[in-house]
């Protein structure tokens, strides 16, 4: 046998005994890539787009989503210009592209796709997360046979016992297909809402002399229509003056105030709403119980108690945030985003649950101690946790794929952190703390007299027990609710004196302007907004208008496209905005349509709903809105409207381009847009 050299020797050596690759983990980011090699057997080998662990296992990463959906003319040169003609679009063969500056790590996962083993799927836990390493996967031409061997692993906390623990639990990737499946027909119904709509109304809008993109999406224009039309309603409010009449009840602890409560014999003097609208009837009805006896028909008196709030899914969060902060919600997401991936102090924060489970109670010592060292503010709060406590939030039948955010047991000085990342870590480990306090306890006054054959009302509130609301400390009015008088325990045919009276001279208002908070309640609570009654129900079970990854990202949308502003805290329609919802058919602006699609979604995800189906009565749907802007007379709403300004990266001015729905989940770049030359 022939000597080899020294080198070509050594690199035998190494390559005899370096370890074959039996798992190769595919992470939706670099960072959670780096959290899970950190946990696995050493030394490790970085390279690049990978790292290579000491049993000869990998690790690589997408960077948010490697893909996207090309454009419609890729599909068809025709699509390359805009007319009314070539619409509907409609894909027969779908069709996923690298994005932009993605290809060089899509090479590396498709090299490590041929020298693995056993692949494991460790996306973030949700329908997005799920199809983002899925459609790699497809579309780098995995087999059959080696997908069905695909193992998940489900991440919701980066700190490394954590990441352990999921590490032990792989479960079968194909037992979460289905959430691929909904997230893949959510991406493609966008599209072709997105892509048929935003082109069918722009064009009709050209008609009226609007030289503007009308951009339409499944989401953005339902979120955008409910600010059009708050705007509206307090535009033509006006104000009606009422009166409320107290009678004021002599007692040895002090006056009870009673309120009158209007009989029936004057309900022509009430609006709609039960509202006294004239002041003589009380002046007259405040002439007639002076001095004269109160007798107590019913006497009331109970305790009540008031749990902790929940945990915090990321809309409660965003929209605790706003009210106390003021933060808008991409900025609150950023900041939960950053505790998460950079500084590892909270855990998954794109959740749209508010339970934890039963086996996370072992790590409250941990995490509470954590909580005193991170935040000097919750110290005192954190030694008064009484850690025995079982309250509702742990419920392993309510913890979904990802439970609620909370902060980890890594201890880290809070000075690294930025002032809007303390406050909103703040915020998370006080209502995690909650969860170790009792609860309130009210004591429920309620009291009704009859004064000259009138009725009285007098309700009372006195908070006993703090509780969990100690930790609210100095809260801002949206925290802190109105306790009311202290009423003195009467009994029933007790006889007091009406000492005086009251009237109150009040005038109606307006509906409030939308806030980013309550804007963002709004889509969550979605149900409140929808005109078909029988949708009203089963949205109250479902997640509202859009998802807790997306609706952040929504509202900024409409911010750059010059649909909606911000007046102070109040949000308001742009007249472009107005003009836009003005031109549209009545069933885009309002919710029913997406609520529904996003309940039909959640079925999907649970394999009540199939795909096909689902697609066939969109495609249809989409026929019809066409044909119907096809037809229909320029919209009078965008006459005279200049097109808006689009706010673009570090306040550029530039001018609205395609705009079509969405974006997808904070991965920081459109999700699909149309063709910028067919835009002008």
């Amino acid at each position: 046998m022939l000597p080899v050299t020294n080198a070509l020797g050594t690199l035998l050596l190494t390559l005899v005994a370096a370890p074959a690759m039996e798992h190769l983990y595919i992470a939706e980011k670099p960072s959670l890539g780096r959290a899970i090699a950190a946990v696995l057997p050493k030394p490790h080998r970085p390279h690049e787009g990978y790292i290579e662990v000491g049993n000869g296992d990998c690790v690589t990463w997408c960077v948010g989503h490697l893909l996207e959906q090309v454009e419609p003319q890729e599909y068809d040169a025709k699509y390359q210009q805009w007319r009314m003609e070539d619409l509907p679009i409609q894909v027969s063969q779908w069709q996923l592209k690298a994005r932009r500056g993605m290809g060089k790590q899509l090479a590396v996962i498709r090299k490590l796709l041929k020298q693995a083993g056993t692949l494991v799927h460790a996306g973030d836990p949700d329908r997005e997360g799920q199809l983002l390493v899925d459609e790699v996967i497809d579309h780098l031409g995995v087999s059959a046979e080696r997908k069905a061997a695909t193992q998940r692993l489900l991440i919701a906390d980066l700190n490394p016992d954590a990441v352990r623990r999921a590490l032990g639990k792989l479960k079968p990737n194909r037992d979460y297909i289905p959430l691929s499946v909904s997230a893949l027909a959510r991406s493609r119904a966008d599209w072709l809402y997105g892509m048929n709509l935003s082109r069918a109304f722009t064009l009709l809008g050209r008609r009226a002399g609007y030289t503007g993109v009308l951009s339409v999406g499944r989401v953005q224009t339902p979120v955008l229509g409910l600010v059009v039309r708050r705007d509206a309603e307090s535009e033509a409010f006006v104000p009606r003056p009422f009166y409320q009449l107290d009678a004021l009840i002599a007692h040895e602890e002090g006056p009870i105030r009673a309120r009158w409560q209007p009989s029936d014999a004057c309900a022509a003097w009430l609006d709609e709403d039960g509202r006294l609208l004239a002041r003589k009837l009380a002046e007259h009805v405040a002439g007639r119980i002076q001095d004269q006896p109160a007798k107590v028909v019913t006497a009331s008196y109970e305790e009540k108690s008031q749990g902790a709030p929940l945990p915090y899914s990321l809309s409660a969060l965003q929209i605790d945030a706003a009210k106390r902060y003021g933060l808008s919600a991409s900025e609150v997401l950023a900041c939960a985003q950053k505790l998460y991936e950079g500084h590892k102090l909270i855990t998954y924060p794109r959740s749209d649950c508010r339970y934890l489970p039963k086996d996370h109670r072992a790590e409250a010592p941990s995490v509470v101690s954590a909580i005193a060292q991170n935040h000097p503010p919750l110290t005192e709060a954190a030694s008064g946790a009484d850690l025995s406590l079982r309250g509702r939030c742990w419920n392993d039948a309510k913890v979904t794929a990802h439970h609620a955010i909370i902060p980890t047991a890594k201890r880290a000085s809070t000075k690294a952190l930025s002032a809007s990342e303390a406050k909103v870590y703040g915020l998370i480990a006080r209502q995690y703390l909650m969860q170790f306090y009792p609860a309130a306890r009210f004591a429920h006054a309620h009291l009704v007299f009859e004064i000259a054959g009138g009725e009285f009302v007098a309700k009372g509130r006195r908070l006993k027990v703090a509780g969990w609301r100690a930790l609210l400390g100095k809260s801002p009015p949206a925290e802190q609710e109105e306790t009311g008088q202290t009423l003195p325990s009467l009994v029933e045919g007790e006889t007091l004196i009406c000492s005086g009276s009251e009237i109150k001279d009040c005038m109606t208002e307006p509906p409030k302007a939308f806030t980013e908070a309550t804007l963002l309640q709004a889509m969550t609570g979605i149900a409140r907004f929808v005109q078909d009654p029988a949708l009203k129900g089963i949205l109250r079970e479902t997640d509202g208008l859009g998802t807790e990854a997306t609706r952040a990202g929504i509202l900024e949308l409409l911010f750059k496209r010059g649909f909606l502003c911000r007046e102070g805290k109040a949000i308001r329609a742009t007249s472009a905005g107005r003009g836009l919802i003005g031109a549209l058919p009545e069933s885009a602006t309002y919710p029913d349509m997406t609520a529904r699609w996003e309940s039909q979604l959640q079925e999907m995800a649970q394999k009540r709903v199939a795909y096909g189906p689902f697609m066939v009565a969109l495609e249809q749907q989409i026929a019809q809105m066409v044909e119907a802007a096809r037809t229909a007379s320029p919209p009078t709403s965008l006459s005279g409207i200049p097109a808006p300004v689009r706010r673009g990266r570090k306040g550029s001015g530039r001018r609205s381009g395609s705009g079509v729905a969405g974006r997808r989940k904070g991965k920081g770049t459109s999700k699909h847009s149309a063709s910028r030359s067919s835009a002008s």
